[in-house]
């Protein structure tokens, strides 16, 4: 008989019966899907977002109905709040999450999208109140103005995450992006705000080109397990470095994939692409092929594997870094290439 070994974890104060953890996708618009994914093994969920602009239209939209016509007789202008008072929102995804709260017994995580800080930041309290375990806070910002600066949009990530930690008592993580020029520095200034958790990385969806129809296209494409090295060092860059829990994302195709997270110091292993490809089927396979390593290695349990390869630990430290740069250029040749051809 294989021994047992314990697959648990921590992440945002929650005490998970193991890493893998669906991330924000269309999956978990359905609460059948949902359920799939808990009987598969999955340790906790992340639902799909909620958006600044869906709140804000309906805000808006609001906001017109109820005050049109007010201003034909002064005595109505003082029936009604102005419109950032205005308790509104996205009732769907409250009723959603707290359906799922009803039919899972794993945590469920919300997911806000969003970039500024305002009034449909409040809305965080709702999701609260409606039974999140934890709020996820999926940053998707491009900045395109050349006038602004690289410490404005830094500023603009701490204002809106000191803002929703401060209207929430329930732990916060934020989805970044790779594209600072000091994550490091980021990621701690994050933290001292309020941040539980750091996810990495977002996935920015790329717009393609149509050269006949001369139009810019939607085009999304999954992910695979090449896109698994990026999260991967910046993890065990930021591991022990920074006061929060750490997920990777981006790139989580296998049991391979998750190890080597939770080896660079992911306390979970977040995936969305190969269960749209392959099917929710795969969280068990993963945790199955996972939990065979670990005997094979001989480890009797996560915790023991978290971190070990991070550049903490390293016994290459540098490997993280530039001085490893030239050495890997150098060690690529045209005969290696074509050997492999």
């Amino acid at each position: 008989m294989s021994p047992k070994i314990d697959l648990s974890t921590r992440y945002l104060g929650l005490s998970l019966k193991n890493p893998i953890v669906p991330s924000s996708s269309p999956l978990s618009r359905s609460l059948s899907a949902l359920r799939e994914m808990e009987e598969a093994g999955a340790a906790a969920v992340v639902l799909h977002s909620l958006f600044e602009e869906q709140i804000n239209a309906e805000q808006q939209r609001l906001d017109y109905y109820l005050t049109r016509g007010t201003h034909s007789y002064a005595e109505a202008l003082s029936y009604f709040p102005t419109a950032p008072e205005y308790h509104t929102g996205p009732e769907e995804y409250l009723e959603h999450l707290r359906k799922a709260k009803r039919t899972l017994s794993i945590p469920v995580i919300a997911s806000l999208n969003g970039v500024s800080s305002g009034g449909w930041v409040a809305y965080a309290r709702d999701i609260e109140q409606a039974g999140a375990d934890a709020l996820e806070i999926n940053v998707y910002f491009v900045p395109t103005d050349p006038d602004l600066t690289g410490s404005a949009v830094e500023d603009m990530y701490a204002d809106l995450v000191a803002q929703v930690t401060r209207t929430v008592k329930i732990p916060v993580a934020v989805k970044l992006s790779p594209f600072f020029s000091s994550l490091p520095n980021v990621a701690r200034r994050l933290v001292r705000v309020g941040a539980r958790g750091l996810i990495l990385f977002n996935r920015f969806y790329q717009p393609d080109l149509d050269i006949e129809k001369l139009e810019v296209v939607p085009h999304l494409v999954l992910s695979d397990s090449d896109e698994l090295r990026l999260p991967l060092r910046w993890i065990a860059i930021l591991y022990g470095r920074v006061g929060a829990d750490l997920a990777l994302t981006s790139g989580v195709h296998t049991a391979e994939d998750a190890l080597k997270a939770l080896m660079a110091g992911a306390a979970v292993a977040m995936l969305a692409s190969e269960l749209l490809h392959r099917g929710v089927h795969r969280i068990a396979e993963i945790l199955r092929d996972m939990e065979q390593w670990l005997v094979d290695h001989e480890y009797e349990s996560v915790d023991q594997l978290q971190g070990s390869m991070s550049q903490i630990k390293c016994p290459a430290p540098a490997a993280f870094e530039r001085a490893n740069y030239m050495k890997v250029l150098s060690s690529y040749g045209p005969d290696e290439h074509f050997a492999r051809v």
